[in-house]
């Protein structure tokens, strides 16, 4: 059982940066029964956009849920406005979300605690909307809405969700 007042919500400091391929990796939805890619699939560039040079863009910010001094999950956004974009990307002004945990730590609680604190993060540095994108047959479009995303776009696969920060 997960003891909350152990867990720890912090940014991700500049000499952790190496965990952000292994949360990418995490991210990648994989549903029941596929084989999961090779490590290395988060070096494609649609993948990489994500984490690529993180935190020498202005609209870079990252959190991380850590226990017992190990990181075990982040969240994190950028604004995405180069030739390659996210799958959420809706503008050149709106971060995106990537969010992931360790497979042990997962529907505990710990991503809406993640996504809580950057949501509040995203609200007092004067973001208007976040964005992200999630595969429909993933489980955490449950916790996207419960913490306010709704829906604007629906592709094949997946849909892409909008967050107002202001009223």
């Amino acid at each position: 059982m997960l003891h909350f007042e152990k867990l720890k919500i912090r940014k991700l400091h500049e000499s952790e940066k190496n965990i952000l391929q292994k949360l990418l990796y995490e991210a990648i939805f994989i549903p029941e029964g596929i084989e999961p890619p090779p490590f290395d699939v988060i070096k494609h560039p649609i993948l990489d956009v994500f984490i690529n040079n993180f935190g020498k863009e202005k609209d870079d910010y990252c959190l991380v849920a850590e226990i017992d001094g190990k990181i075990i999950g982040g969240v994190w956004v950028r604004v995405l406005s180069g030739e390659i974009k996210g799958f959420g990307n809706i503008d050149d002004e709106t971060p995106e979300f990537a969010i992931s945990l360790f497979k042990e730590y997962r529907n505990k609680g710990i991503g809406t605690k993640l996504m809580l604190e950057m949501i509040d993060y995203l609200k007092n540095k004067g973001y208007k909307q976040c964005s992200l994108a999630v595969q429909k047959a993933n489980y955490a479009v449950k916790m996207y809405k419960s913490v306010g995303f709704e829906i604007i776009k629906e592709k094949a696969e997946e849909y892409v969700m909008v967050l107002k920060l202001t009223q």
